[in-house]
């Protein structure tokens, strides 16, 4: 190992080490943003259609861009996710038609390159560290080095919300409060009640929430809110609108 690598992996290892219980996801996200050449970055979980959002972040726009892939359904980190590779977009402008509504959202919010890499337990991906820089153009090759060694770090925080979820279920909870740790515990509450209401499965569910955001130009978050409150009622397939 070189002495770069050693001193990155070094600083990887230590962010870890030294975080506070529940808080390495977050940890692990600042270093990212303080070692290599990008403005920020974020660590996603898809462990299913209803559970699934932004688990950690080095700010609030990191936070908002990556929910930004689970509102409109498309993005760098859920294409990294489902080929199990690293997805690095060197200018957003060039993805317009790969994803058009992430794009348009992201580069509003003053985006220009997204680098995700993805997350691995065992033999399952189950989310993507991203990485988000306002300036379009390559990583260097320390911080291409240091991402990918960063995304295999990132498999920690991971297996201790799993295990916290696991220990809650196993004491007759129902994991929700841990989940509360994910951006759209709220999406994942609503997930529930329109599977009663429409008698659907979890990604019909899921799927239905997402298309209601998109057409009311509204946050998946906005409109779960709107179903856990009953402000909102989605008909049933072949009823009225």
């Amino acid at each position: 190992m070189r002495t770069w690598e050693r001193d990155i992996a070094d600083k990887l290892d230590e962010a870890l080490g030294t975080a506070p219980d529940g808080s390495g996801g977050e940890r692990l996200c600042m270093t990212c943003a303080e070692l290599f050449d990008v403005d920020g970055a974020a660590l996603s979980l898809l462990l299913s259609d209803a559970t699934a959002g932004t688990f950690a972040a080095s700010s609030r726009q990191s936070r908002d861009v990556d929910a930004l892939q689970f509102s409109t359904g498309e993005g760098p980190c859920l294409d990294s996710v489902a080929s199990g590779r690293p997805v690095l977009v060197e200018d957003l402008r060039q993805a317009d038609r790969r994803w058009p509504l992430f794009v348009e959202g992201a580069l509003a919010q003053g985006v220009s390159a997204v680098f995700a890499l993805p997350v691995v337990v065992g033999a399952s991906t189950v989310g993507a560290l991203d990485l988000f820089r306002s300036t379009p153009g390559p990583l260097s090759e320390h911080g291409l080095w240091g991402a990918r060694r960063a995304a295999e770090l990132a498999r920690l925080p991971v297996l201790d919300l799993i295990g916290r979820v696991e220990s809650d279920v196993a004491g007759g909870g129902d994991g929700s409060t841990q989940l509360r740790s994910l951006d759209r515990a709220e999406v994942h509450q609503a997930t529930g009640m329109l599977m009663v209401q429409l008698g659907v499965d979890a990604s019909s569910a899921v799927a239905r929430l997402r298309a209601h955001a998109i057409t009311e130009g509204r946050t998946m978050s906005d409109v779960a809110w709107d179903v856990i409150g009953r402000r909102l009622t989605l008909p049933r397939d072949g009823d009225a609108s």
